[in-house]
């Protein structure tokens, strides 16, 4: 029961990591505001509220990220309802726009960054005010693993995520007087619906789809199995509790090895460049031929 008492926001609560948050959370005894786009999907996890942790309870409150009226009107209600706010989870997202650089339009750009930067910046901005005071205050936003290097998601996506670790580092500084930590959670191969949603998958193709993402996903990276929404919602209570409570302006990177390095660093089926020497060298073939 960390959180028994506390007053928890989460944004992009209806499904995979935000959902699961919201239900960690409120297990441990938190009211949690879980706000989404989805209203059916947000008062069907309302339901899921705790019937025998005393305090824990879930409230859903419809939002779009996109329009800064909505945070700020759910911000109010939280602080309203229970006194205050201890913890934002700025996790709103999708894929975005799925384009290259060179084809790219401005409309899918500004959509991309409205939804993935702008909307942890408002989380934020109007969050604090109902957060100022409280002990163990806490910011945690929803980065990637897109945002340290290309080929983990469009461009767009991976630098909106990689503003959002610059913006979680600047906000760690100008929130310090006021005791407030700000952290963020990188994600990788995650097995929620953002992948099939950002190529508009067809009804009929959705359960192959998802089969294909957890199949993949098992190979992807050191740790043998595909993430799950749980693997990051725990990290995301560790960064809002008193066990982090000398943890601000960083990022805990959550991916099972996935940014280790080349796959050849971790895959002993996979050769790298001295092992091909090397071979070559002793006489194995022509150079080459080993890969």
């Amino acid at each position: 029961m960390r959180f028994s008492g506390k007053t928890v926001v989460v944004t992009g609560a209806a499904s995979g990591i935000g959902r699961a948050a919201v239900l960690l959370f409120a297990s441990e005894g938190a009211i949690v505001y879980a706000a989404d786009i989805d209203r059916a999907g947000g008062e069907a996890l309302a339901q899921q509220s705790p019937k025998e942790q005393a305090g824990g309870a879930i409230r859903f409150q419809p939002c779009d990220v996109c329009r800064v009226e909505d945070i700020a009107a759910l911000m109010d209600r939280a602080a309203a309802e229970t006194g205050g706010i201890d913890t934002v989870f700025n996790n709103a997202g999708a894929g975005g726009a799925p384009e290259g650089i060179a084809e790219i339009e401005p409309d899918g750009w500004d959509r991309t960054m409205d939804l993935l930067l702008r909307s942890v910046a408002f989380g934020i901005r109007y969050g604090v005010p109902h957060m100022i005071g409280r002990a163990g205050a806490s910011i945690i936003n929803t980065s990637s693993v897109a945002a340290v290097g290309p080929g983990y998601s469009p461009t767009a996506y991976a630098v909106a995520k990689a503003g959002v670790l610059h913006l979680t580092k600047c906000a760690a500084t100008d929130l310090a007087r006021h005791g407030i930590r700000v952290n963020a959670v990188q994600p990788g191969f995650i097995k929620t619906n953002i992948f099939t949603a950002s190529i508009d998958c067809p009804p009929d193709k959705l359960a192959g789809a998802k089969a294909i993402v957890a199949g993949l996903s098992q190979h992807a990276q050191p740790v043998a199995r595909g993430g799950e929404s749980d693997d990051i919602a725990r990290a995301v209570a560790f960064l809002a509790s008193d066990e982090a409570s000398f943890v601000t302006g960083t990022s805990l990177v959550v991916d099972g090895g996935l940014t280790i390095g080349p796959r050849h660093s971790w895959d002993p089926a996979v050769p790298g460049l001295f092992e091909v020497l090397r071979t070559y060298v002793e006489g194995a073939g022509p150079a080459g031929s080993a890969a």
